[in-house]
Order: C-alpha cells, then sequence, then structure tokens
C-alpha cells in the first residue's frame, strides 16, 4: 500500500510538469523586446540615410559657392576687391547685395562694365547661367541679401493692380508703358519691355543703379508679381491706337502733331494759293 501511494504521488506531481511543456506561453516581454529592436533598426537606417542625404546638399552648395569664388576673383575682384569688399572711388562692396543683384546685374550684361560710365548699360552676357548662379551663390554666401526670386513668386500677378502700383511707382521715371526716360547727369530710366519676369523682380527688390529699393514694406511679393504682369501684359499687347511714337506719351504725341501734322497742313496751303500765281 505505501509502495502504491508512492507512485500514484509520483504520478500526481510528474503529470502537471508535461503539461506546463506542452503549453508554455511566450513571455510579455519578448514581444517588447522585438518591437524596441524593430524601431531602433527602423529609425538608424532613416537616420543614416537623411544624414547622407543633407551631408551631400552642403557640399554641392560648397563646391559652388568655391567655383563662384574663383569666378569673381578672376573677372569682379580688380573693380570690387578681393573678398567684394570694394574700393574706393571705383566700385562699392557687394557684401550684403544678396544673390538677386548679381543675378541681375550679370544676368543682364551690365556687369562686367565694358567702360566707367554713369551708369552700366545692358549688353549680352559673359557668362552661363551656371556661372551665373555660380557668382551669385558666392556673393550671396558672404552675408545675408536678397535672394533670387522663385518661379512660383512671379505668377498669378493681377494686371489691373499692376498697372495701378505701377503709374503711382514707376511711371515717372521708366514712362506709363514702360518705355523708360532721360534722368539727370547722364543717367536714364531703361525701357522695360522684353524683360524678363525675374530681371524685374529682382530690380524692384535691389534698387540696381539709380532705382530705389521697393521692399516687402513698400510693395509687397503679391504686388510685385501685379506689376511683373503689367508689363507682361504691355509686351504681349501691342497699342491699339495704332502708331505709338516711341510710347512717349501725350507730349510727344502732340508735338508730332503740332509739328509734321499742322506742318503738312501749311506747306498744302501754302502751295494752293501760290499755284494760280
Amino acid at each position: 500500500m505505501a509502495r502504491r501511494s508512492d507512485s500514484s504521488r509520483t504520478m500526481a506531481t510528474s503529470v502537471p510538469t508535461s503539461s506546463r511543456r506542452k503549453t508554455g506561453r511566450r513571455s510579455p516581454l519578448a514581444s517588447v523586446a522585438l518591437l524596441l529592436i524593430g524601431l531602433l533598426a527602423t529609425g538608424g537606417a532613416y537616420a543614416a540615410f537623411t544624414t547622407s542625404a543633407s551631408a551631400s546638399t552642403p557640399a554641392s552648395e560648397q563646391a559652388q559657392v568655391s567655383e563662384g569664388k574663383k569666378l569673381f576673383e578672376a573677372n569682379c575682384a580688380t573693380c570690387h576687391g578681393l573678398g567684394a569688399v570694394g574700393t574706393a572711388g571705383v566700385a562699392p562692396s557687394l557684401v550684403g547685395v544678396g544673390p538677386a543683384a548679381v543675378d541681375f546685374q550679370v544676368g543682364t550684361g551690365r556687369m562686367p562694365m565694358a567702360a566707367s560710365g554713369p551708369q552700366a548699360e545692358q549688353k549680352p552676357t559673359q557668362f552661363t547661367n551656371t556661372q551665373i548662379a555660380a557668382l551669385a551663390a558666392y556673393v550671396g554666401s558672404l552675408a545675408p541679401g536678397p535672394a533670387i526670386p522663385s518661379a512660383d513668386s512671379l505668377k498669378g500677378g493681377n494686371v489691373s493692380t499692376g498697372a495701378e502700383l505701377f503709374r503711382v511707382n514707376c511711371a515717372m521715371c521708366h514712362n506709363v508703358a514702360g518705355a523708360g526716360g532721360a534722368l539727370t547727369e547722364g543717367k536714364y530710366a531703361p525701357p522695360l519691355t522684353g524683360v524678363t519676369a525675374k530681371h524685374v523682380y529682382e530690380a524692384m527688390v535691389t534698387g540696381p543703379q539709380n532705382m530705389p529699393v521697393f521692399n516687402n514694406l513698400n510693395i509687397t511679393p503679391k504686388d510685385k508679381a501685379a506689376i511683373v504682369a503689367y508689363l507682361q501684359y504691355l509686351d504681349s499687347h501691342p497699342s491699339p491706337g495704332g502708331l505709338d511714337l516711341g510710347n512717349l506719351g501725350p507730349v510727344s504725341e502732340g508735338l508730332f502733331v503740332w509739328i509734321f501734322a499742322l506742318g503738312a497742313i501749311v506747306v498744302v496751303t501754302i502751295w494752293l494759293t501760290a499755284k494760280p500765281n
């Protein structure tokens, strides 16, 4: 009887052990550990990718600035000095003018100047677009300044609003139709026909030559886009009144009528009265 009870006691203790082995469960800590491992692996891969991508961007920008510095020292430093700090009585400092000023002056051929004069005249450019961008990047790296406008900032302007703003802020020098006009001491406001939208915008934010600077407090970016739209409208729509006489305004048109039309009438009158004699 004692042996039977011992065997039964052995069976009683062995059965729960085998059942636990068959129905064993994974610890909750294992799931948490796997989740943490997955998150760390994903985060590490993303961090490595973004770090490599961000590291390549400054490297390319630095290469562009370095190229622009070489171009500047070879073509511009004679007048503007090393480091673009300017030279007394020859050329101003370019520190702080921003990339937009360089893109306008070099992109329109005004710089480098062919000869010293009261005003830099527009002429064919001497640099490629890549070289102009490099020069702008170099000057922009010297100090903060107006940036080159994006393509989106030049679109969507209201033509009628732009016409009103142009008459108030620009027509006294450039003429209401953008035909340009004379200023003092041999200077002039250039005609705005055929000027690209980017260069018009850059001229407003940088104030080249004798032009004042129109910052965002004077004329908002939206209003600048409206002025650009108005000038583009003038380029694409010829004068509806026929011969525009250079768009120089009513004074030139009245003078034309007075000299040529009335002169022709006087000549015909003299001829008719003199013919019978």
